[in-house]
């Protein structure tokens, strides 16, 4: 049964009457922050609609409030699962932060499976409504926008042809023996120590130069192919075993022997994806195989350049972050697919105008996004100062362009974006995504966005009122 917060005593009355002034100062405005009780309808709607009468009936769940503040102290100190269920069990101020006091803690199991319901679009209308927050504290008055990309890297190791294939073949080999301890005997070869056996002399031949190395190396890896064409083949055909043989189970274990032979198939699959392109690759020489596998666990990941010295290729997912002022992301997009910054660049802008009902006096971003039709679009839009630096050389009349005051006073703010964007990489942990799946990365993006908001919010200066403004000029005068 889905509930709102627990119905409690306060466990700082009972047990420390001056528990209060144990509150970090920025953590209580965060818990001010969360009191709101539209951020706490978004998670209970997103709860309730896990099963469809959990709203009155079942055991009592965890409640709304508690999951949204201890997923929200996890991506604010970039904690995992457990050490969340660990810190808030063992910290009387977390206790009272989460709004669980005298009551049982949530699992890490139990906060994991809360925490996927909230899919993208609960986080983003929650992102909505911080906007909508700030907007009133008037932290953010939507004058300025700044975009800028990012990448977010899957949680997968350095990808090879020879490590692909072993992998592959690791989990289709186990899942059979799953299946095997089900249904009884299948009739299949376990190669794992022969894979592994070839992917290790691949390592070692790797190091010879010339064409020697070369030579020993393609010989190593038809061996190697040959042998993941075997364990392929003998998994289709042990599948089918099964399923003959899950006929005569009970329900249940049909339907696990069901599940466990979709996954062989699914593996299967994106392993013959990864011997097309090894052959493509490693015996012809292809480098610009389309449609590359990077990882047989995290299919979506792709190999994307961004010009950096320190690490050319990343591996994962680009990621749109568009910022006003204070330091407040406004929004954020996980591409499906690599595009060039200059396509997201209306969109950027139509997003801006959707949340602040206005365009914004400035915009800019670095020079991935410049071009003219982008800068069109903008003044289009009745955008006052647009600061898109050109590459190249530049003409006169836009080296004046440039040089402008204000010109050069938006790029100076603009730096600010790579400031920000490494803050949510260090403290929120958008360096590399722990969650699986492309859903999983979405919902990593949002909670790191999310927390950085509300640490923004908890640090912005508390709007001065208009007696006080006017106290603060005649002091000056």
């Amino acid at each position: 049964m889905v509930r709102r917060q627990h119905a409690q005593r306060n466990i700082f009355e009972m047990i420390l009457p001056d528990g209060e002034k144990l509150w970090d100062p920025t953590l209580r405005r965060i818990h001010e922050v969360l009191e709101d009780e539209a951020l706490i309808d978004q998670v209970e709607a997103a709860l309730r609609r896990r099963r469809p009468k959990s709203a009155g009936r079942g055991r009592p769940g965890t409640p709304a409030a508690v999951v949204l503040r201890m997923l929200v102290l996890k991506h604010l100190y970039q904690w995992s699962f457990e050490e969340c269920e660990r810190e808030v069990r063992g910290s009387l101020v977390y206790r009272a932060f989460c709004r669980i006091g005298c009551e049982a803690v949530p699992d890490d199991t139990t906060l994991i499976r809360v925490a996927q319901a909230l899919g993208p679009e609960v986080l983003k209308a929650m992102l909505e409504r911080l906007v909508s927050l700030a907007r009133q504290r008037k932290v953010v008055r939507g004058r300025k926008l700044r975009v800028d990309t990012t990448v977010v890297e899957t949680n997968i190791h350095h990808p090879t042809d020879s490590t692909l294939l072993q992998d592959g073949v690791r989990v289709i080999t186990r899942t059979l023996h799953k299946i095997r301890r089900v249904v009884g005997k299948l009739r299949f070869r376990d190669r794992t120590r022969s894979v592994s056996r070839r992917v290790f002399a691949i390592a070692v031949e790797s190091r010879k130069l010339g064409e020697e190395g070369q030579a020993g190396l393609k010989k190593l890896y038809r061996q190697l192919m040959g042998t993941t064409r075997a364990v392929v083949r003998q998994a289709g055909q042990a599948v089918r075993q099964a399923q003959r043989r899950a006929k005569r189970l009970a329900p249940r274990r049909r339907q696990r022997v069901q599940g466990l032979c979709q996954q062989v198939k699914h593996m299967s699959a994106l392993t013959r994806r990864v011997l097309e392109q090894t052959r493509a690759r490693v015996l012809k020489g292809d480098t610009h195989h389309p449609g590359k596998v990077l990882s047989v666990f995290e299919s979506h990941t792709e190999a994307i350049r961004k010009g950096k010295k320190v690490k050319p290729t990343e591996f994962g997912k680009l990621v749109k972050i568009q910022e006003a002022e204070s330091q407040f992301i406004t929004d954020y997009q996980v591409c499906a697919e690599r595009v060039p910054d200059g396509e997201l660049w209306e969109p950027s802008l139509e997003r801006h105008q959707q949340l602040f009902g206005r365009a914004p006096r400035l915009v800019t971003a670095d020079a991935a996004f410049a071009s003219a039709a982008n800068e069109q679009a903008a003044t289009a839009r009745e955008i006052k100062h647009v600061a898109l630096p050109r590459r190249g050389r530049w003409s006169a009349a836009r080296r004046a362009h440039q040089k402008q005051r204000w010109f050069r006073r938006a790029l100076r703010w603009r730096t600010g974006c790579e400031g920000r964007i490494s803050a949510l990489k260090r403290r929120h942990g958008l360096t590399r995504c722990r969650y699986r799946g492309v859903r999983g990365m979405e919902r990593w993006v949002g909670l790191g966005v999310i927390a950085n908001n509300l640490l923004a919010l908890a640090r912005a200066p508390a709007p001065m009122s208009r007696k006080a403004r006017e106290r603060g000029a005649q002091e000056q005068a």
